[in-house]
């Protein structure tokens, strides 16, 4: 199979796996993300498995699947767990989403091609290896696979901490263990993780336009991650803005990124 065949064939994979987003137009950036990038990684090793031939498969194909099923089981697992058992939550996806107005059926249509070709760049790394064969040089895959162990470790730690925070004290935000490095310790972690992919398929870049998907990818995610953090921190402001304790945290905790004094995402009223 070439390569624009295997890419399109992983997108129609991905579109299909959230198009849950049509149900709930935040899955598409949620829950149907978990979904498309497990099933879209376990979708590329099946078919490098059914078509293997010499050169164009590895076990670094089986530990890329095994961590990309990993991410997104994780993800979509721990975030139906939290809207079905988390009424308050409910109530702030919903207000935060506007989720009672009604959106158009073709403006849901444009996120919903635009998140699958998003998640296509994503998993490409692992489609770039698989296609272009392995050239195996241990060194930078492990190095990205280690990254990515480490994006994945952070955001399941700071998921589970956060959620054991808010029982203490529901009416404060999580400030204590890695919300002691950063106010969003998850969208870091979100980061961490892609920069990994990324570093893991450099060798296996062939062409031009490979770097450019691989390196779109990356800042689209980022990207996505600050503006995550950017409404996050404009819905804590609205709820938390007044309290001393929350002004002192967040005057001397870095939203995303640890040891860079950005504070700040939302302007400050006068």
């Amino acid at each position: 199979m070439g390569l624009w065949a295997f890419l399109g064939i992983l997108c129609a994979v991905c579109a299909v796996l959230c198009a849950v987003g049509f149900y709930k137009f935040v899955y598409f950036l949620s829950i149907g993300y978990g979904f498309a990038v497990a099933g879209g990684g376990l979708f590329i090793l099946i078919g490098a498995l059914t078509h293997m031939t010499e050169g164009t498969f590895s076990w670094i194909l089986i530990l890329q699947a095994i961590l990309f099923f990993a991410y997104g089981f994780r993800l979509s697992g721990f975030l139906l767990i939290r809207e079905i058992k988390n009424a308050a939550y409910r109530k702030t996806l919903k207000e935060a989403t506007g989720d009672e107005k009604k959106m158009p059926v073709f403006v849901k249509a444009t996120i919903w091609i635009f998140v699958s070709v998003l998640y296509t760049a994503q998993l490409s790394p692992m489609v770039f290896r698989y296609v272009n064969g392995t050239k195996e040089d241990i060194i930078l895959p492990l190095i990205g696979i280690a990254i990515s162990i480490c994006g994945l470790t952070l955001e399941s730690l700071a998921d589970a901490q956060k959620s054991a925070q808010k029982k203490v004290n529901p009416n404060m935000v999580a400030t204590k263990g890695l919300y002691k490095m950063v106010r969003c310790p998850n969208y870091f972690g979100e980061i961490v993780f892609w920069t990994g992919v990324f570093v893991a398929g450099i060798t296996v870049y062939d062409a031009v336009w490979q770097w450019i998907v691989a390196v779109l990818a990356l800042i689209a995610i980022t990207y996505i991650m600050f503006n995550g953090a950017q409404r996050l921190e404009k819905r804590q402001n609205g709820r938390y803005g007044n309290m001393p304790e929350y002004q002192a945290y967040t005057a001397k905790t870095p939203i995303i990124l640890p040891l860079i004094p950005i504070y700040h995402l939302v302007k400050k009223d006068k």
